[in-house]
């Protein structure tokens, strides 16, 4: 009587690691604790100005390590994602600025935006933003996103408001600002953004959270 062929068995892969967890450990395999002790040791102000000051700081880095660190101390900014949904609600008009930025050395097309002074509230700053710099003002204003443009030498954080309902007026910009003032359909900013038009960090993640809410039906 012929012998029946066992079948080999198959080898059971282990799971992959979980993406989160790998996120979650350090360069060198130690874990990373938020709750390490961080530590200001030293620190001194190289400069101070009317916009910011730099600080170069001595700490002590949660991993136990000690270095120099240069930071550049702002009071925040305010950044205003003005639409006019009055002829087209499902592809308003964008209130974009383009003016000179010479540490871009060019011209740069960004929605309005500027320095919230020291005490001031977030929300009268991104209104005074948006008179002076364009004119406008709104009726209805919402609270989005604030986060940290470049967190490995800036303080500055910057929050993001949309305003909708807009009432033209006349504009008040500062002494030093040049700006040409656009109203972009949302689509074709979009498409600005796919071909590399939109360099402004702010800019970039504002247009792209509007149509990422107007597409889940937020708005």
């Amino acid at each position: 009587m012929a012998r029946r062929a066992t079948k080999s068995k198959k080898q059971v892969k282990k799971p992959a690691q979980p993406a989160e967890q790998k996120i979650l450990t350090t360069t060198n395999t130690t874990p990373l604790q938020r709750s390490a002790k961080v530590e200001l040791l030293s620190t001194k102000i190289p400069y101070k100005g009317p916009l910011f000051s730099v600080h170069t700081d001595y700490v002590l880095e949660p991993g136990g390590i000690e270095s120099w660190r240069d930071v550049i101390h702002h009071s925040g900014s305010v950044v205003v994602l003005a639409i006019d949904e009055s002829e087209n609600r499902r592809d308003p008009y964008v209130l974009i600025e383009e003016q000179y930025r010479h540490a871009a050395g060019q011209y740069l097309l960004e929605i309005p935006a500027g320095r919230k002074e020291p005490g001031e509230k977030s929300l009268p700053a991104a209104k005074r933003e948006l008179l002076e710099e364009t004119g406008f003002k709104a009726k209805r204003w919402t609270k989005l996103v604030r986060y940290y443009a470049s967190p490995g030498f800036l303080g500055e954080w910057m929050q993001i408001y949309l305003a909708r309902d807009l009432v033209a007026g006349p504009a008040m910009p500062e002494e030093d600002e040049f700006i040409l003032l656009r109203r972009i359909p949302l689509s074709a900013l979009l498409k600005a953004i796919d071909a590399g038009k939109i360099l402004d960090g702010k800019t970039l993640i504002a247009v792209q959270m509007l149509d990422r809410m107007m597409k889940k039906g937020e708005l």
